[in-house]
């Protein structure tokens, strides 16, 4: 039984890297299940064992970008009373992940460039604005922190810096993800930190 539940685990690894790959390079609507199998070296039966479709694989596949942040929104959460510390932690993870894992990076590229978003998409569209909101509501909340406690010297409502800081975040990201040879975006990680504190003002 062991070796059973290893081996559906290793298929449905092998199904996911081949979607990885399909989405990414293909685009959504260009990538059928078949085609996915013919990747993954198998039938479309083994899919269909781990997948109800072709949407239910595609949030399987986005998971790999959603579930980090949603870690990472719950971590820097929790450390509320060193703002400055959750904020630089979170921007270092995020860039991070994009520079250096590469399932995270696909996809992240898939749900910003590969994809028609249409009703189709409504429960992958209804977590990633869910996720969309917490990240802008968790800096809000530590920047608000952080103005509090005296440490940056921006006047801003902390609600705007919060989608300030969300934006600043997905600019970086989208520009990379779209002409990745512009710039070397590990090199470049001390940078993009500096100058966002430098917008709220870092004592």
């Amino acid at each position: 039984m062991r070796r059973t539940k290893e081996d559906a685990e290793k298929t449905r690894q092998t199904v996911l890297e081949a979607a990885l790959k399909l989405f990414s390079r293909d685009g959504y609507s260009l990538t059928t299940l078949s085609r996915i199998a013919k990747e993954a070296g198998c039938s479309r039966g083994p899919i269909y064992w781990h997948f109800e479709n072709k949407d239910d694989l595609y949030e399987a596949v986005l998971a790999y970008s959603q579930e980090p942040l949603e870690a990472l929104v719950a971590e820097c959460g929790a450390m509320r009373e060193t703002p400055i510390e959750a904020m630089d932690h979170f921007i270092e993870r995020w860039l991070g992940l994009l520079a250096n894992n590469r399932q995270y990076r696909q996809s992240f590229e898939i749900l910003l460039n590969k994809t028609e978003l249409t009703d189709a998409m409504s429960r992958t569209l209804k977590r990633e604005r869910a996720l969309t909101k917490s990240i802008i509501g968790l800096f809000r909340d530590l920047a608000g922190q952080a103005a509090d406690k005296g440490l940056i010297t921006t006047r801003e409502d902390p609600k705007d810096l919060g989608l300030l800081s969300y934006t600043y975040l997905m600019g970086i990201t989208q520009t990379w993800l779209f002409a990745p040879t512009l710039f070397s975006l590990k090199k470049e990680m001390p940078f993009f930190q500096r100058q966002f504190w430098a917008l709220l003002g870092k004592k």
